[in-house]
């Protein structure tokens, strides 16, 4: 997705300008400094220049290749089965009551968009009323840019770290980052920078991996090792045979039953799909019956290319959060990962 995008290639809307505190470029290669930073309008996308660490880097790298499928995740189907899976994480925030509290069309902040998909998912014609700004690292906002325009959402994009976002503290009323700030150098450090840009009142809403079991919290690591020595095509070849080893033990249908806990592995006993069990306890190889091999693999991939993959435990992200001024509001944890809705102190 390197190319123009017609649909990006509108000007960025007259609120972003506002927000940033900017007059900004509006023609293709024109740039404007901002906050020290240099912006650069590139394919009709905004977009920052600036140092990043290697491990940021390849983290770019990495999703810019994994999100360029055009043909993954397409359908309105796939949309409507992750915002149901989005929902039980987050509870209904689309509807929910307090945005209310920040007038007509707030600012929503998505750190680290990706293609768009989750928000998507997520909020649905809640996107309709506020402003919208999607901020990733990767060339992935181009494709979150397409989704947007052929949902007729008129939204901002920027591409730049969500460690140094160009808007102001303590400017924007709503932050929500799906997966992400474990892919930073330090998620700690990525929620107090975020927490930074909340209104007082503002309410951030992110989920991050949980640590697992012995078992896979090793294979997870080992995996994400030997890709590192390799180029992204041949990373999501390499995946291939584990994710449709994955599929296999997912099409067999077959129940174990563990007897007791084993405790020295933190494997709880009771009866549980095989694949599942593998899949918990062993290593990630994602299975639905809906997705195509293409669709699996992207999952597997997201989850092994990037060498920054934290795993947290609840306590410590209820910790962060306490640093941040953040007063968490919901807590919801899974096997996989832990979800935050949390309110900045101040205002009301």
């Amino acid at each position: 997705m390197s190319q123009t995008l017609s649909a990006a290639s509108r000007h960025a809307p007259d609120w972003l300008g506002k927000l940033l505190g900017a007059s900004l470029p509006s023609a293709e290669g024109e740039s404007v400094d901002l906050r020290g930073r240099k912006i650069v309008m590139r394919g009709g996308i905004l977009r920052a220049e600036q140092p990043q660490s290697g491990t940021q880097s390849q983290t770019k790298d990495s999703f810019a290749f994994i999100w360029s499928g055009k043909d993954r995740f397409q359908g309105d189907d796939d949309l409507a089965l992750m915002g149901e899976w989005y929902r039980t994480m987050y509870g209904d925030v689309a509807n929910a009551p307090w945005w209310k509290d920040y007038g007509t069309k707030p600012v929503l902040l998505e750190a680290g968009c990706g293609a768009g998909i989750s928000a998507l998912g997520l909020f649905g014609d809640r996107l309709k009323d506020v402003r919208y700004l999607g901020v990733d690292i990767s060339t992935a906002v181009e494709a979150a840019s397409q989704r947007f325009a052929a949902k007729g959402i008129d939204a901002a994009f920027l591409q730049t770290s969500l460690l140094d976002i160009p808007v102001p503290d303590e400017s924007i009323d709503v932050i929500y980052s799906q997966g992400v700030l474990h892919h930073t150098d330090s998620t700690r450090a990525a929620i107090r920078a975020l927490a930074r840009k909340l209104k007082p009142g503002g309410r951030m809403m992110f989920y991050v991996y949980k640590t697992k079991g012995p078992i896979r919290e090793f294979t997870d690591d080992f995996i994400r090792d030997r890709l590192q020595t390799m180029t992204p095509e041949d990373a999501w070849k390499a995946m291939l045979p584990l994710t449709r080893f994955g599929k296999y033990l997912g099409d067999l249908k077959i129940e174990i039953d563990v007897p007791e806990d084993i405790g020295l592995l933190d494997i709880p006993a009771g009866k549980i799909d095989l694949q599942r069990f593998f899949y918990w306890h062993i290593f990630k190889a994602f299975h639905h019956t809906t997705w195509n091999e293409d669709e699996l693999n992207h999952i597997n991939l997201d989850w092994y290319a990037p060498i920054n993959a934290h795993r947290q435990t609840p306590e410590q992200v209820r910790a962060w959060c306490g640093e941040a001024d953040l007063a968490v509001e919901r807590e919801h944890v899974q096997e996989s990962g832990i979800t935050i809705v949390a309110r900045k102190a101040g205002r009301g």
